[in-house]
Formats: C-alpha cells, sequence, structure tokens
C-alpha cells in the first residue's frame, strides 16, 4: 500500500511549493473565502507527513505563503481601496467588508494577529487593515508572528495522519484510487453548487457575461429574451444539464468498454469490506427500504395529497414527470447495459446494477426539493440548500456499497443522470411565471413522510 500511495503522491519539491501555494491562496483576501483551505492543506500535509518530508521545510513553506498571502491583501487595501470594494465578489457580498470591519474596530491592531485564526475573517481583516490604513511596520509584526503560529497549527495534524495512518488504521491495499474519486466527486459537487451556482445565477458574473453576449449576437437575442419572460433565465440549469449530460456519457462510455469492475470498484468493494459492521449494514438494510419504490412512494405521498388538495397540478406534474423520467431511465439503463452486480440478494434476482436506481433518484428527490427550497430563500444561504442536499444524498448512495450490490461506477452513473433529470425539470419549470406556493406545513407533511415511511419500513419488506 504504502508503494501505491507514494506513486499517487506529488514529488517532495512539488509538495513543499504546493503547501507554499495553498498557504498564500487561503490567506488571499477574498480569494480564502472561496477555496477549502483546511481541506486542501490537510490532504497535502498528510501526504507530506506520508512521505516523511523534513518539517522544517513544510512549516517554513507555510509560514512564507501565509505572510505573503496577508501581505498581498494587505497592499491591494491600501493602494487599490476604491477598485476592490466596486469589483467582483465584494460588489455582491458587502457584507463581507462589513464583517471584517466591525472585527477591526473591536480587536484594532491585534485584529491581524487574532484574524488569522478565525474562519469566516481570515482573508479579509488584511484587507480592511490597509483599507484603515493600520501602519505597515504594525501590520507586519502582526502578520509575521500569527504566521509563526498558524503554520504548526494547520500542518501538523495533517502530518501527524499521514505519518501515522496507514500503521493505526490499518486499512486494506489498494483504495487509494476509490478514495480519491470519492474525495474527488464530494469536493467537485460542492465547488458547482456553490461558487459555480453563484457564478450563473442573476448576479453573478457568468450571467452578466452571457447576458451582454446575447444582447450582442442577434441569434441569441430572441431566445435569451424569450426565456427572460419569468424573470431570470435558467442559466444554472442550463449549464447544469450541458455539463451533467456530457458527464453521464463519458461515464456510461467508461463503463461500457470496462466489461469487468473498473480498477475503483474493486478498490472501494475492498475498503467497505473491510468497514463492515453490523451496524452500518442494518442502517444500509433500512435505506434500501426507505429508497426503493415502496418507499419513495410512502416518502411522497403525503406531499401529493397536500398538493393536490391546494390544485397545484403544475408541481405534481413536474413531480410526475420526473419520477417517471428517472425511473424509465434506469429500467433501460439496466436493461442495455446489463451489468452484473457484485452480489444479489434474492429480493433482487433478475436485476442488474448499473446504474444505481437508489442513487439517481433520490438525486432526484433531494435536488428537486434543495432547488424549490434555495428559490424561497435569499441568494446567499442558498448554497447551504445544496450542500445539505448533497450530505443527504451521500448515505443513500454509500449505503449500496455497505451491502454489496452495486459497484463505485454505479453510484457514480446513477448521480450523474438524476442531476440530468433535476437540470431538465428545472428548465422546463422556469420556461414561464408560476404562482408561488402557499405557506407549506412543513411539521405535519414531514410528519406523515416520517409515519408513512416506518410503516412501510416496519410492516413490509423489500421488493
Amino acid at each position: 500500500m504504502t508503494e501505491s500511495l507514494l506513486s499517487l503522491s506529488p514529488s517532495p519539491e512539488i509538495l513543499v511549493l504546493l503547501v507554499l501555494g495553498i498557504a498564500f491562496i487561503e490567506s488571499l483576501a477574498l480569494v480564502g473565502l472561496l477555496v477549502p483551505g483546511v481541506v486542501l492543506m490537510t490532504a497535502a500535509a498528510s501526504m507530506a507527513g506520508h512521505q516523511m518530508i523534513a518539517l522544517p521545510w513544510l512549516l517554513g513553506a507555510a509560514f512564507v505563503g501565509a505572510v505573503l498571502g496577508d501581505g498581498v491583501s494587505y497592499w491591494l487595501g491600501a493602494r487599490h481601496r476604491d477598485h476592490v470594494v466596486s469589483r467582483w465578489p465584494l460588489s455582491q457580498h458587502p457584507e463581507w467588508l462589513g464583517r471584517g470591519a466591525r472585527f477591526f474596530e473591536r480587536y484594532g491592531v491585534y485584529s491581524v494577529f487574532i484574524g488569522r485564526f478565525v474562519g469566516p475573517v481570515r482573508p479579509i481583516i488584511p484587507l480592511v487593515a490597509g483599507m484603515m490604513h493600520m501602519p505597515a511596520r504594525t501590520f507586519l509584526l502582526a502578520n509575521v508572528a500569527s504566521a509563526l503560529l498558524w503554520a504548526p497549527a494547520y500542518l501538523l495534524p495533517g502530518y501527524l495522519l499521514g505519518h501515522t495512518w496507514q500503521r493505526r488504521l490499518d486499512l486494506p491495499a489498494n483504495v487509494e484510487m476509490a478514495l480519491l474519486v470519492m474525495a474527488a466527486s464530494v469536493v467537485g459537487l460542492a465547488v458547482v453548487f456553490s461558487w459555480g451556482r453563484a457564478q450563473v445565477g442573476r448576479h453573478g458574473r457568468v450571467y452578466y457575461a452571457v447576458a451582454r453576449l446575447a444582447r450582442r449576437v442577434p441569434v441569441m437575442r430572441r431566445p435569451w429574451l424569450a426565456m427572460s419572460r419569468s424573470g431570470e433565465v435558467p442559466l444554472a440549469s442550463l449549464f447544469l444539464s450541458l455539463l451533467a449530460l456530457t458527464l453521464t456519457c463519458a461515464w456510461t462510455l467508461l463503463v461500457v468498454q470496462h466489461p469487468e469492475p473498473l480498477m475503483i470498484d474493486l478498490q472501494a468493494q475492498r475498503l467497505f469490506s473491510w468497514l463492515s459492521a453490523d451496524w452500518l449494514t442494518e442502517t444500509s438494510l433500512l435505506l434500501a427500504q426507505i429508497g426503493d419504490k415502496a418507499g419513495i412512494a410512502a416518502l411522497s405521498l403525503p406531499w401529493v395529497v397536500w398538493l393536490t388538495w391546494i390544485k397545484r397540478w403544475d408541481v405534481l406534474a413536474h413531480g410526475a414527470v420526473a419520477m417517471g423520467g428517472i425511473g424509465a431511465l434506469n429500467t433501460l439503463g439496466k436493461a442495455v447495459f446489463a451489468r452484473p452486480r457484485p452480489e444479489t440478494p434474492e429480493y433482487l434476482t433478475g436485476s442488474f446494477s448499473y446504474p444505481s436506481a437508489h442513487t439517481s433518484t433520490w438525486v432526484v428527490i433531494v435536488g428537486l426539493l434543495a432547488a424549490f427550497v434555495a428559490s424561497r430563500l435569499p441568494r446567499q444561504r442558498r448554497m447551504w440548500v445544496y450542500w445539505l442536499a448533497m450530505a443527504t444524498a451521500l448515505p443513500m448512495a454509500l449505503s449500496r456499497l455497505a451491502i454489496g450490490v452495486h459497484w463505485l461506477s454505479d453510484l457514480i452513473g446513477g448521480a450523474l443522470l438524476g442531476l440530468v433529470v433535476c437540470a431538465m425539470i428545472q428548465i422546463n419549470w422556469q420556461r414561464r411565471y408560476r404562482a408561488p406556493l402557499p405557506p407549506l406545513p412543513w411539521a405535519a407533511l414531514l410528519l406523515g413522510s416520517l409515519l408513512c415511511v416506518g410503516t412501510r419500513v416496519v410492516f413490509f419488506s423489500p421488493v
């Protein structure tokens, strides 16, 4: 396993430069708010610890990167105050600057030192310090002193993890690629639905750029005007549909061209065999019952009854098309590709593996619900809804690995297929103005869904 991991890790020189770059970006004005610096630093430090790279080099790289990042941020605030405030992202998020200014006023000259260790204001405080004309010598002293403490605080936990993880955890051999694929998938989705979603939203830079282009190009002007009649052009849904459809096709071709399980499939299977435990199996079997046809019907029943009561046939029709569409695509995919399952319990006899119907259906449900909830929230809070949806869909998908009825590639294909359906339904929904729903009786609907699902789990076996 050590040799495999070392072959995947960058060279020691690259890792030192990577730590310097992450520290610089994580400390840079505003950029640090958009980049998961803690995660990246922990990952880089873990790889460095596994390779036994000398700690002084890593600590020095982190220190230099942090000092440079804060220094550049201070210089931008001092020299380009008006320009920085009027440009993205501060032009769209003035609350970030306000938060930093209040922190600076509260702690004064100590704000630079304290702020480096406070996540929400860390990339803002050096910029504010420059705008507030903090003396350069005072800033430099606080910058250097805080970086001396920040570097080991951020590096050592990841370094220790990398130094001891194989010996302490005794992980099975050759599971690194599966772990990397799963982690990259989660991080990629998080970026798409946070930073990417903001850029193609009505106030995003991509949206503005496409709007300007549509006004100048005659062939684009009419479709753009037609789509904008209901308000915001569904550019985010259009981009998501194109991206998800392209990735679905590419991933399906990869799976089809390899009749045998992929390397990441076998690695994920070994990993979940190692993780096997009674509580994990029981939880996964419970999720299997919640995510199958009977479980989805039970979960949806209170919502269908309520929508019927208020006569919102448009919502019901879109929901029916979404569920019918993903069901048909799953059935067609399983029949066409006929990929055998790793294990086939009696209740799944005659059923094939690709794509994962549980994963794709659950992505459609939580994806459409997240889109509906996000549309009713302020723009700054929408990404949290999508992240919560991902946190809800992930256990459902991974439970299929825990009980051994799917390969990892099945889950990825199912998730991408679910995103395609979500995007297409959203595009059609946003074609024209829709009357808002009345206030939802959330408590009654959620309680009803819980009771219906509980009845399904207790009284009906998997079908």
